[in-house]
């Protein structure tokens, strides 16, 4: 199962929630029984991150981008309205996919309408 770390405002700089692909999150401990955390940083290294889904002002995605990096995340997934062209550049040039102003909630149902057999 995939693992998408969402990085949200939240008390102290950010919150970031541990879970399955394509739900919903809230500034909580725990959801649908995955733990969330504080940051990046936190998430235990054992703990692969496929996505980092950011919903934090573009001002904080530079520092997101690098928590993702150091972090090994897979992919930087920016939500509607949010894009950072330097910091997607350097997320690229770690070898990180990168998308920008799109939902993943969005673009996932409608992968799934396309492809209703689950592969492309």
């Amino acid at each position: 199962m995939m693992k998408l770390a969402m990085v949200f405002p939240g008390q102290g700089s950010q919150s970031v929630g541990m879970m399955h692909a394509y739900g919903d999150i809230a500034a909580v401990r725990e959801v649908l029984g995955e733990r969330s955390y504080p940051d990046l940083a936190a998430i235990p290294p054992e703990v692969a991150i496929d996505i980092v889904d950011v919903f934090r002002k573009p001002e904080f995605i530079p520092a997101i981008v690098d928590d993702a990096i150091a972090r090994g995340a897979r992919a930087v997934w920016m939500q509607l309205g949010l894009a950072h062209n330097a910091a997607a550049e350097k997320a690229r040039a770690a070898g990180l996919a990168v998308v920008m102003d799109r939902c993943l909630k969005v673009e996932h149902a409608r992968w799934a309408a396309a492809h209703p057999h689950g592969r492309p």
